[in-house]
């Protein structure tokens, strides 16, 4: 509750100035959103990947799904000249092999668990899910590339928590429900 002539000690910008990026950032940063490694398998057999943070679904009819890259990406392009990718839905416990495959270079499949999805990309172990998809379209939009991609198979592989990004850091998602649940069953 606000009360007039107050200052109000959650508003620390302008609601006026979505240019200024670090209260633009600061804001956006108290919607959650999913962490996915997407990657790729190169016609030479190397893995590629990428961590995003803006995974979501398209479409059901037919079944699309999309996520942004960053135009200054190193990974992007590769992953589009593939011409296919995976979604891997990071687990809560694999925030350190977010952060692995976060950097840059060649080494960040060492040490990386995986096999080939049926497109031949990488499905990382220890998943909640993965979506395999064919390059549909690719969209500039803004400072991103809105690559859209259309689902060939997918499968739930855990009952783990998602791995999420808020307000700067990582962390998982526990619903009050699912608490519940577990404490009347016991497990």
């Amino acid at each position: 509750m606000h009360t007039e002539g107050v200052p109000d000690p959650l508003h620390t910008g302008s609601v006026e100035s979505p240019e200024d990026r670090t209260y633009f950032r600061q804001v956006l940063g108290n919607f959650p959103t999913s962490v996915v490694a997407i990657t790729a398998g190169m016609p030479d057999g190397r893995p590629e990947a990428m961590i995003v943070g803006s995974f979501t679904s398209v479409s059901l009819e037919p079944p699309l799904v999309a996520f942004l890259a960053d135009r200054s990406s190193r990974t992007f392009p590769r992953i589009r000249a593939a011409g296919r990718y995976c979604v891997n839905a990071l687990a809560a416990d694999q925030e350190t092999l977010c952060r692995s495959m976060a950097t840059r270079g060649p080494d960040r499949f060492d040490g990386i668990t995986w096999r080939r999805s049926p497109l031949g990309n990488p499905v990382l172990d220890g998943v909640v899910a993965w979506i395999d998809c064919e390059l549909e379209d690719v969209v500039e939009i803004g400072d991103h590339h809105l690559a859209v991609g259309r689902v060939h198979a997918l499968r739930t592989e855990s009952v783990k928590t998602p791995l999420l990004f808020f307000r700067g850091g990582y962390g998982d998602y526990f619903s009050s429900t699912s608490v519940l649940l577990d404490r009347l069953v016991g497990w």
